[in-house]
């Protein structure tokens, strides 16, 4: 007796739906081919492709895994959309292309309570439409990932109005972080917004690199350890001050945008209206070229 496995899908009118969401491709996808990311109708695949026989009917997610696209074990009911495809002459690829998602709307149920059914469900449907309304049939463009300048800026923000405790003590979490706590605190303010967050750079380092700020300027001058000096700032650059204008660099914080040329606005730990340099406070500071020497320090990104 032929087994249904080993004969074609019977079938019937294709299923209505708004539109073939996207392609899919699996985490081990050819080069060329990035891996889809979940998506409702993943899930509407597996439904049909169990209701089809070949995927164990169980509380389905939604991601595309090696697994289900090439099948996981010879056994019938685990061979997931290349099983289908086999079965229908198709290339076992394991992805779902038009002819594929086609093939997967317009057959029936081999065997079981549902045989003669359709394979795909109204429930398939809906998450398929919910799929269509995502993706408009193309995998979304992926999201840029985060620079180490902007991630090293955004931590900084979310510490405005941060003060050291005891007032005029330097005691502050980021000198404790750092490991040289009581000392003037801008330079590992920078440090820590950097190594802390998402995307640390290769330049700073905890505990060596950089808690004084003369250090930073003399290395990014050799281009040394990452470090560039730069005329044309970007939000997450260093910038460092020479108050007196005697090559000592005072203080640094961190480059946030231009107000109007000269005038720029910084994100700075240490730092306080009565005390620039040695004030307690994170603050956002407006500075200007025109008053003080200042040299901008690009972080090479890692």
């Amino acid at each position: 007796m032929t087994e249904w496995y080993e004969i074609p899908y019977k079938g019937g009118p294709m299923v209505a739906v708004k539109g073939f969401p996207r392609p899919l491709y699996p985490p081990d996808a050819a080069p060329g081919r990035k891996p889809s990311i979940d998506g409702p109708d993943v899930e509407a695949y597996k439904r049909t492709v169990s209701r089809a026989g070949r995927w164990k009917w169980q509380a389905f997610d939604q991601a595309f895994s090696n697994a289900f696209s090439h099948g996981k074990s010879p056994n019938v009911i685990d061979t997931g959309i290349a099983g289908v495809q086999r079965q229908q002459k198709l290339d076992p690829t394991g992805w779902v292309g038009e002819k594929t998602f086609n093939t997967l709307r317009s057959i029936r149920c081999p065997a079981g309570p549902h045989e003669g059914e359709m394979a795909m469900d109204a429930r398939s449907v809906e998450l398929i439409n919910a799929a269509w309304d995502m993706f408009k049939g193309k995998e979304p463009a992926p999201v840029p990932k985060q620079t180490s300048a902007q991630a090293r800026l955004d931590k900084a923000i979310a510490e405005l109005g941060y003060k050291e405790n005891p007032a005029n003590t330097n005691n502050n979490k980021y000198g404790q972080w750092y490991g040289a706590n009581y000392q003037p605190w801008c330079a590992m303010f920078c440090t820590w917004s950097d190594q802390t967050g998402p995307a640390p750079s290769n330049s700073f380092v905890k505990g060596s690199k950089y808690a004084y700020v003369p250090y930073i300027v003399n290395d990014a001058r050799l281009g040394k350890n990452g470090l560039s000096i730069t005329s044309d700032p970007k939000p997450g650059d260093l910038v460092c001050y020479d108050w007196s204008w005697d090559e000592e660099f005072d203080h640094i914080g961190l480059f946030e945008k231009w107000t109007t040329k000269p005038s720029f606005q910084a994100i700075e730990g240490n730092t306080s209206n009565s005390n620039n340099s040695n004030g307690g406070e994170v603050m956002r500071r407006t500075r200007s070229t025109a008053v003080t020497r200042v040299v901008f320090v690009r972080v090479r990104e890692p």
